[in-house]
């Protein structure tokens, strides 16, 4: 039985599957997550602007820079597998960017409350890239990117570090300073 499996599932002597279904899904879920990282690094001086809290300013600002880092990181996986750096636009990113700036316009200038929420937004995204980039990880195992594993391993920690530094700034001063006002 001739199916197009065979091809899908045979490795060329690299090791990489460049022909499969899974490698092309794998390298449309890497251009979404470059739009999301390239809207995501126009938003957070936004949410940075928007802060009162010189701590949580500090965090978004930290992680506007961090940003830029992940974007080269995904312009330098796009170049191992042979790729063009190229943006999909990302519907889960544009949602949960367009909620952040919701916070802005919901809340009050200068209250916790607006810090509250720009938190809580924060996270959302570091959520859904935490859950993308592990998943991208994984993928790049997989197929034997090695190279692209670590890369993307490296965006992966750093996510996760954010995350638990925002946890961290809501529950030493944002979220009791909020519940305060």
């Amino acid at each position: 039985m001739e199916t197009k499996s065979k091809k899908t599932m045979s490795k060329g002597k690299t090791g990489k599957m460049e022909d499969s279904e899974f490698h092309e899904f794998f390298v449309d879920e890497l251009k979404d997550i470059y739009w999301a990282e390239n809207h995501l690094v126009k938003a957070l001086p936004k949410m940075q602007k928007a802060a009162t809290s010189p701590d949580l300013a500090a965090a978004l600002e930290k992680h506007t820079q961090e940003t830029q880092d992940h974007i080269s990181r995904l312009e330098q996986v796009f170049k191992l597998l042979g790729e063009k750096a190229q943006a999909k636009k990302c519907d889960a990113m544009a949602g949960l960017l367009e909620e952040a700036k919701g916070v802005m316009e919901d809340t009050d200038k200068g209250t916790m409350v607006r810090d509250a929420g720009l938190i809580i937004a924060a996270q959302k995204v570091e959520h859904y890239e935490i859950a993308t980039y592990g998943t991208l990880r994984t993928f790049a195992e997989t197929m034997g990117h090695t190279d692209v594993q670590e890369l993307l391993q490296q965006t992966l920690d750093n996510e996760k570090e954010t995350d638990v530094a925002l946890t961290e700034l809501a529950m030493n001063c944002v979220n009791e300073a909020a519940a305060q006002e």
